[in-house]
């Protein structure tokens, strides 16, 4: 039967302090909510159903196009409560109940707590924490049968003496929620509809109750300040750099690494401090990242240096090259194998052939670049009229001297020597020597004007 999913995403998350909805928040450069749908899509094709109430337009915006199904919570009662508002669309079968502010849930947990739903039980989610306060307690029998849980707040002392505590993930049916939950009640210390109710109806009506647990305690922490957020970022950061370096990688300080995506790396790559890696990147064997680099969907093949303080976004490096410092490339960029982009130099739209350098304080945007070409300091490529783009086409083993603009659009042959300080505005057939600048003055006897 097919699995439906409800993800609870409709509390204020007022302890954020901020008008973002927490859900929304980002951890490791994906909200919170988008890594709890992920998750629930690992388990093949589920339903997705989520529970929104506050900024439920801010919500719905940033998921649209992921075909989930919205559930308006326009009352905050408890989860009970919340989960109530998404009967109407459960079937009969597997439902499986998760958190968008318990952002670290893995699938393989998921997997485990979903077994067995083939008739009617109840699986619940369970963590043994070594300070339990404010959370719910997990209370057995004396056969160590789950017989209820039991919030913080309505607990005895021997009973906030327990260990192991409800997470509030689960797994049941939607044909035992469509029976349980219109019997819940708010009498309790929160005057909520309390989720977990349901544990002592299972019970009541001999239902299997079943637990499972997660293999890490993060797996399972909720996010309700900025504080308990960083604290999830870091732990997750840790995770990713000790799977980084066994992938291959030395990094220079594992808790001065930033991913925010996905990073794929071959043998030998040094990853030196404060470095940020963002969407999609690969890293071949024996790249060198310098310290305080910003890598975003690129591709960086083998044996490539990239120097400090580099941004890298949206770019295509065959390999052997050497990049920055200070250096930007911008999407679209590619670079063929042993191309030098130094410092203060950005480039957009450009494709640039093996073995050319552009080494200082220039900006080459719209243009292809043939092999083994010189683009000597402060050469733009005035590629912008204004209103449209134009292309600046350069071939091979050309010497363009410094601080020369190239207007486009405008194509220079190969092996053609532009001197320096010259603006081109037309095409330079192979093989010459191009001198674009005006005649130098020089007067005698010139007297500098004076204040009167």
């Amino acid at each position: 039967m097919s699995l439906d999913v409800v993800i609870l995403a409709a509390g204020q998350g007022s302890r954020m302090r901020s008008r973002l909805p927490k859900v929304l928040h980002p951890l490791a450069g994906r909200p919170m909510l988008q890594r709890v749908v992920d998750a629930a899509r690992t388990l093949g094709d589920a339903r997705l159903h989520v529970v929104i109430g506050h900024g439920a337009k801010r919500i719905e915006s940033a998921f649209a196009g992921q075909g989930l199904d919205f559930v308006v919570q326009s009352e905050q009662l408890g989860t009970g409560h919340a989960v109530a508002q998404a009967l109407a669309s459960l079937g009969d079968g597997p439902v499986l109940v998760l958190y968008g502010d318990v952002p670290l849930i893995r699938g393989e947990t998921l997997e485990r707590l979903i077994e067995g739903l083939d008739h009617d039980r109840l699986n619940l989610l369970t963590v043994e924490l070594a300070d339990p306060s404010g959370y719910g307690r997990i209370i057995r029998d004396g056969s160590g049968r789950i017989s209820s849980i039991v919030e913080h707040k309505d607990a005895s002392l021997e009973q906030r003496r327990v260990r192991e505590c409800n997470t509030g993930i689960l797994a049941t049916t939607g044909a035992l929620l469509k029976r349980w939950l219109p019997k819940l009640s708010s009498a309790n210390a929160q005057g909520e509809y309390y989720l977990t109710d349901i544990v002592a109806m299972a019970r009541c009506e001999g239902i299997e109750i079943d637990a499972a647990q997660p293999e890490h305690v993060q797996e399972v922490a909720g996010v309700n300040d900025r504080t308990q957020l960083a604290a999830l970022e870091r732990w997750l950061q840790r995770e990713q750099a000790e799977r980084v370096m066994a992938e291959g990688a030395t990094l220079s300080d594992p808790s001065r690494f930033e991913l925010r995506g996905s990073l794929e790396v071959g043998f030998d790559v040094s990853i030196d401090v404060g470095c940020v890696f963002e969407g999609e990147v690969s890293l071949g064997e024996n790249v060198s990242v310098g310290p305080y680099c910003v890598i975003r969907d690129a591709n960086i093949g083998p044996g490539t240096r990239i120097e400090a303080h580099s941004v890298i976004d949206g770019a295509e490096i065959e390999g052997d090259s050497q990049i920055g410092p200070f250096a930007r490339l911008r999407p679209g960029t590619v670079l063929a194998r042993g191309v030098r982009i130094g410092n203060f130099v950005e480039t957009k739209q450009a494709r640039i052939g093996a073995g050319s350098k552009v080494n200082h304080l220039s900006y080459i945007g719209d243009a292809r670049i043939g092999r083994d070409t010189n683009v000597g300091a402060g050469t733009i490529t005035c590629n912008y009229d204004g209103v449209n783009k134009h292309r600046t086409e350069i071939g091979d083993e050309v010497f363009v001297g410094s601080n020369t603009a190239l207007v486009a659009p405008i194509t220079i042959g190969d092996r053609v020597t532009i001197a320096a300080g010259s603006t081109l505005t037309q095409a330079v057939e192979h093989d010459r020597l191009v001198v674009a600048r005006s005649r130098q003055v020089e007067k005698t006897g010139w007297q500098r004007p004076k204040k009167g």
